[in-house]
């Protein structure tokens, strides 16, 4: 007989795209359970229409979120997804049958890529860079992070398997929408990494061509054309703002 397996999602007004999120596995787990923080579109009317249980809770950050999902969850077996990732069949179809073996013959976690599309495309680019990171697992043996802005699941020394499948991970609308999710983020992380000022403004000069680097050539955005620039430049941007949030944040 198969485990029970909980999808957790968190959602904050993402109207737009909660449906493809849940009709993407609504044939491989049993329940789908949303934990909103106050979404003020349609969000909770379309997750519930599609059978989602809907819990509230108001922002307290990305791990304490998901942890607050986790304990929201009727099976210990939780499927972690943001609202905007879609499960490939391929991936979804891997996860079926790993959760009909015995559970002997399972790990406790699992990773699996989250692959970045850009605003306005179905697919990914070539070389698309991505996330590995667990979101499959038994919570009576793993939890996420307590942490506002490290949403990742702590395995300590368990041992994690690594699925084949792949997500497809829709994380921006626009360049608009990058700019405003990454000043949000960074702001967290500001709040939340304590490093001494001097640290901050020493690695200021280097910052932002470091980063461009990293993100255009290594991480293969240069393969996206104009918005493969572009996003380049909007997230070497934002990390350099961060270490100004650090070395002006209250000591």
């Amino acid at each position: 007989m198969a485990t029970g397996l909980s999808c957790c999602i968190i959602t904050h007004n993402e109207a737009d795209r909660i449906e493809r999120c849940i009709e993407a596995v609504r044939g491989i787990v049993d329940e789908v359970v949303i934990v909103d923080s106050g979404s003020t579109d349609d969000t909770l009317a379309k997750a519930e229409a599609m059978g989602a249980r809907i819990f509230h809770n108001d922002w307290v950050g990305y791990g304490p979120q998901k942890r607050f999902a986790e304990d929201c969850a009727q099976h210990d077996w939780i499927l972690n997804l943001d609202a905007d990732e879609i499960v490939t069949p391929e991936l979804a179809a891997e996860i079926t049958a790993l959760m009909r073996t015995p559970e002997s013959d399972r790990l406790p976690a699992y990773r699996f890529r989250q692959v970045t599309v850009y605003p306005g495309k179905e697919r990914p680019r070539l070389w698309a860079d991505y996330h590995n990171y667990i979101r499959l697992y038994d919570r009576s043996k793993v939890r996420f992070r307590n942490s506002l802005v490290h949403d990742t699941v702590d395995a300590g020394s368990h041992p994690v398997g690594q699925l084949k499948g792949i997500a497809l991970h829709y994380s921006w609308r626009s360049l608009k929408h990058v700019r405003d999710k990454l000043e949000r983020y960074t702001d967290l992380q500001a709040k939340e990494l304590k490093k001494p000022r001097w640290y901050a403004y020493a690695r200021l000069p280097f910052e932002y061509p470091v980063l461009f680097f990293r993100y255009y050539i290594l991480r293969s955005n240069v393969t996206g054309g104009i918005t493969g620039l572009r996003i380049t430049h909007e997230i070497a941007r934002a990390r350099t703002r961060r270490l100004l949030k650090i070395a002006r944040s209250p000591r």
